[in-house]
């Protein structure tokens, strides 16, 4: 139909975080957008009241939906750390003299 892809369109300058509240929620991004314009994004803990019946946990904690997907080491490194560095060019430098 002549329309450029997403990547074409948007993936050179867009990034989406992955402040979603549940695992499927999180396995359907990553299924839609790359790892290399995903975002590791949690609320402050205590953001979202309530805790997960199905697991448990907090619903603000993303972080085990995440390791739960299995992804590679690269992947994990884009989107827990080096995407950041990507979109904040300036925190790389602020996090290293620490």
């Amino acid at each position: 139909m002549g329309r450029p892809s997403l990547k074409d369109l948007l993936l050179n300058n867009v990034y989406f975080d992955t402040c979603v509240y549940h695992k499927p929620g999180i396995e359907l991004l990553l299924k839609v957008i790359p790892a290399d314009n995903v975002l590791y994004a949690t609320e402050m803990f205590g953001a979202i009241k309530g805790v997960d019946p199905e697991t448990g946990r907090p619903y603000d904690d993303t972080k085990p939906s995440l390791d739960a997907l299995g992804l590679s080491a690269v992947d994990r490194q884009k989107i827990f750390c080096d995407n950041a560095y990507k979109v904040y060019p300036r925190l790389a430098a602020r996090v290293k003299k620490r």
